[in-house]
């Protein structure tokens, strides 16, 4: 498997279990899940770090299919190279550092590295287009 593609599996696992934290939250402040929260699904109060891990995991939701399409675009049209295998590596690395700082709740840090996965995918992106 290429860089581009293991980098690939590994950001969607990193993203199906961003969800982990903001469970541990809810059960460790409001107990297991009751009957009644399938009814009403109202989100029951959590602590600031609860709704930053909630909000680190639908970033990383939001932010996924612009890397993942560009990275698929850049295997079946055979352009990997070098620069691919980076900005896959690096979108990793920066969505795993961004989750780390969310959760923690380091302003401004956290914008920084978002910003540099976005140029991660802007990378891709001109690979893809040259």
């Amino acid at each position: 498997m290429s860089t581009e593609m293991t980098y690939l599996a590994w950001t969607a696992l990193l993203t199906a279990a961003l969800w982990i934290p903001y469970v541990i939250a809810q059960v460790t402040t409001n107990g297991p899940l009751q009957g009644g929260n399938y009814r009403d699904p109202t989100p029951r109060p959590v602590p600031l770090w609860g709704q930053r891990a909630n909000r680190a995991h639908v970033n990383a939701v939001e932010s996924f299919a612009p890397y993942a399409a560009l990275l698929l675009i850049v295997q079946v049209t055979g352009k990997a190279d070098a620069m691919t295998a980076f900005w896959a590596g690096f979108y990793f690395w920066c969505r795993l550092g961004h989750a780390v700082i969310y959760l923690i709740g380091v302003p401004y840090l956290r914008t920084l590295i978002f910003t540099a996965g976005f140029v991660a995918v802007v990378g891709l992106f001109v690979a893809v287009m040259r």
